[in-house]
C-alpha cells in the first residue's frame, strides 16, 4: 500500500539520524510490499536561515497532507547563545504541535538487558522496567498567556493555563493506554501548590469514577521524580502536564542507559509526529557518531500507530539484536568502531 511520510530532519544531527531511519523504512517497504512516499520539509534553525520562519507554511502543508511525520531534532548554538533572539528554532516545534493539534506525547521507557550496565542505577532496579509516559503537549506554561518581561527588563513572567477540556482528553488517553497494558495509571501533579494541578486532580478523580477497571494513583511531581529513580518498576502508565512530562521523561532516560535510545510519538487532531526525545547535538553534526536508534525506534512507533504491527516488530527486534551484538555508536560503547551510518546499514541488512 502507498503511505505518505513527511521527513523533517531539522538541525544538528537530525539529517543523519533521519537518514538511517529511512534506510530501515525502505527495507521494510520492500520486504512487506509497501510503498512509502517521502516529502522533505524545513523546520528549526535551518528553516529560519532560509525562510525566517522556524515552521514555514509550506512545511505545515506537507505535514498536514501526509499520513505521518518523521522528525529529527532542532536547535542551534547561534540561537541558544543569543538571549535576545526574537525567533528561535524551538518556536518551530511549538508551532508544529499547536498547528497540528498534537496534544499528547507518548514516550515509552524500557530497559534493555544488553545495556543495564550502562545505567547509573543498580541493575536490580532497572531490569525489566517497561512503562509509558503520556505528556500533555499543547497547554501549560509553555503556551500560557500572558508571558514576557517588564519594561525595565528586571522581572519576567510566564502563565501556566489549562482548561477542563485539555485535561479531560489527555487523562482519558492515559486510562486507555493503562487499560491496554497492565491496568495501572499514575497521574502526576503538584496539587498542593498549583491551581492548575488541582484542576488536573479533580478531573482525574471524576474520570477514575467511570473507569473502575483501571487502578489510578495520584502522585506529586517531586515524589514521582524520586520514585522514578528508586522504584521505576512500580510504574505502568504515567500521565502528566507539559513541563512535568518534559522533565520526568528526560530523567527516565537514565534507565535505558542512553538518551539516544528513546523514541516518542506526538498524536492529536491531525497528522501524528514521531521523533527521538534527544536534542540536535550540534557538536556531533557531520561526524558520523550520533546514535540513530531513537529515531529508528520512532519509525517503528510510526508504523505501529498506523497499523503496521508486524513491520514495527521487525524493526524493534533488529534494534534489540544490534544492542546484544554490540553494533552501536560510541555513546553506548566508547570502543565501538560503528558510526551512525554503519548502524543504519546493519539494521537494514538484518531486517532484509
Amino acid at each position: 500500500m502507498n503511505f505518505k511520510i513527511a521527513l523533517l530532519p531539522g538541525d544538528g544531527i537530525g539529517p543523519e539520524i533521519v537518514e538511517q531511519a529511512v534506510k530501515v523504512l525502505n527495507v521494510i517497504a520492500e520486504k512487506y510490499d509497501h510503498k512509502f512516499e517521502y516529502s522533505e520539509a524545513l523546520v528549526g534553525a535551518v528553516a529560519i536561515d532560509r525562510t525566517g520562519n522556524p515552521f514555514p507554511d509550506e512545511t505545515y502543508e506537507i505535514c498536514r497532507t501526509s499520513d505521518a511525520v518523521l522528525f529529527g531534532a532542532i536547535g542551534d548554538p547561534k540561537y541558544d547563545n543569543d538571549p535576545k533572539a526574537k525567533v528561535r528554532p524551538e518556536q518551530g516545534l511549538l508551532a508544529m504541535r499547536k498547528r497540528l493539534g498534537l496534544f499528547a506525547n507518548i514516550r515509552p521507557v524500557k530497559s534493555y538487558e544488553a545495556l543495564i550496565h550502562m545505567s547509573p542505577l543498580k541493575s536490580d532496579l532497572i531490569k525489566d522496567v517497561d512503562f509509558v509516559v503520556i505528556r500533555e503537549l499543547t497547554g501549560g506554561i509553555y503556551f500560557g498567556e500572558p508571558r514576557g518581561r517588564t519594561e525595565d527588563g528586571n522581572t519576567a513572567f510566564d502563565s501556566c493555563v489549562y482548561t477542563r477540556h485539555e485535561v479531560e482528553r489527555i487523562v482519558e488517553l492515559g486510562f486507555k493506554y493503562a487499560r491496554e497494558r497492565n491496568g495501572n495509571l499514575t497521574v502526576v501533579d503538584k496539587a498542593n501548590v498549583l491551581a492548575t494541578s488541582r484542576l488536573w486532580r479533580e478531573v482525574a478523580q471524576e474520570i477514575s469514577g467511570r473507569n473502575s477497571d483501571v487502578k489510578m494513583e495520584l502522585m506529586f511531581v517531586d515524589n514521582a521524580a524520586m520514585q522514578l529513580i528508586q522504584f521505576p518498576k512500580r510504574f505502568d502508565v504515567i500521565v502528566t502536564e507539559n513541563m512535568f512530562g518534559d522533565i520526568l521523561t528526560d530523567e527516565a532516560s537514565v534507565i535505558t542507559g542512553s538518551l539516544g535510545l528513546l523514541p516518542s510519538a506526538s498524536i492529536g487532531l491531525q497528522t501524528s509526529v514521531f521523533e527521538p526525545i534527544h536534542g540536535s547535538w550540534p557538536e556531533a553534526a557531520g561526524k558520523n557518531i550520533a546514535n540513530p536508534l531513537g529515531t529508528v525506534l520512532s519509525a517503528a512507533m510510526l508504523l505501529e500507530y498506523n497499523g503496521f504491527s508486524n513491520e514495527a516488530s521487525a524493526i524493534e527486534d533488529a534494534v534489540a539484536r544490534s544492542l546484544t551484538e554490540g553494533v552501536v555508536t560510541p555513546d553506548i560503547d566508547a570502543k565501538s568502531k560503528f558510526g551512525t551510518s554503519d548502524v543504519g546499514d546493519w539494521l537494514a541488512g538484518n531486517i532484509q
